[in-house]
């Protein structure tokens, strides 16, 4: 079944001049393409929005300045089973724990500053594209 997700590549992949590995990692899997792609300085409001979920968590307040940090990349994947693919290529958020061959495997650093969001459900991902794609889905 054909899907849509929404991918974030975070401050810190742009920052480590990441953002053509990650993209290539995802333009090689056959069946997907990236539909839209955007460079973007993101706003309090924004990621708010965003993260509500995590509002008064411990981490929520380092989250949000972290991204508020630098440039993202804003993209639209499409494709087969592309919410659940994306997710495994991103690796789990630490990336001690995730395999080498995954984004964060092979680049994380630290668990906060982790590289790449995906959305991990397909109403997560209609939600997240309606936030940073108005107008368009």
């Amino acid at each position: 079944m054909s899907q849509r997700t929404l991918v974030l590549l975070k401050p810190d992949a742009v920052r480590r001049g990441l953002v053509g590995e990650v993209i290539g990692r995802i333009e090689r899997k056959a069946g997907w393409s990236v539909t839209a792609l955007e460079l973007r300085e993101l706003d309090r409001g924004t990621l708010e929005t965003h993260y509500a979920e995590h509002v008064g968590k411990p981490f929520y307040e380092p989250l949000v300045a972290f991204m508020l940090s630098g440039p993202v990349v804003a993209l639209v994947v499409e494709g087969e089973r592309v919410i659940e693919g994306v997710r495994t290529l991103a690796g789990p958020t630490d990336p001690i724990a995730a395999a080498p061959g995954s984004i964060r495997g092979d680049f994380g650093t630290i668990v906060r500053e982790n590289l790449i969001h995906a959305s991990d459900s397909e109403d997560s991902a209609e939600r997240e594209l309606k936030i940073f794609f108005p107008g368009r889905f």
